[in-house]
């Protein structure tokens, strides 16, 4: 089943270079949860090179970092910081791809501790970069207080 998550930050003078829809030379993602991965898609544009024809390295660890987010948003059910990110890059990142694909997915929760598994795919489902994200996790209530994470967590899919 593929549901949409709707950006409950996207708010005020929300400016998130991932995900906020104001940010205009942000990457603009959107969410879906897919089964047990949380995913998005993602056209490229020459913006965003670093060598001639191909996504630069750091646009690639940046959605590869805010689908580990929404992960733990989603997954977790909390949000948090990233701790560390393990990034394999695989094949180059075409710029002339149609789209990529970009899932996350909760591995392991070990205290505050989230472990998720990264996934970015080209238009032929070939794998560009895979990434392990550990993120630290804080506490539901501090989610809400500090972090604007939605008290009512069914706000993410109200349409």
């Amino acid at each position: 089943m593929k549901r949409f998550i709707k950006n409950v930050f996207a708010q005020n003078e929300y400016n998130c270079f991932g995900c906020s829809p104001y940010n205009e030379i942000g990457l603009q993602l959107k969410f879906y949860e897919v089964d047990d991965y949380i995913e998005s898609e993602w056209t490229p544009a020459k913006q965003y090179e670093g060598y001639p024809g191909v996504i630069h390295g750091g646009i690639l660890s940046t959605m590869i970092d805010e689908v580990a987010a929404w992960t733990l948003y989603i997954k977790a059910r909390c949000s948090g910081v990233t701790s560390r990110m393990n990034v394999r890059y695989r094949k180059p990142a075409a710029s002339n791809q149609e789209k990529f694909t970009v899932r996350g997915k909760l591995r392991e929760q070990n205290r505050n501790l989230c472990y998720i598994d990264v996934q970015l795919l080209n238009t032929n489902n070939e794998i560009c970069v895979e990434a392990e994200v550990v993120y630290f996790a804080f506490s539901l209530e501090k989610s809400i207080e500090e972090c604007y994470y939605p008290k009512d967590y069914n706000s993410f899919f109200e349409e």
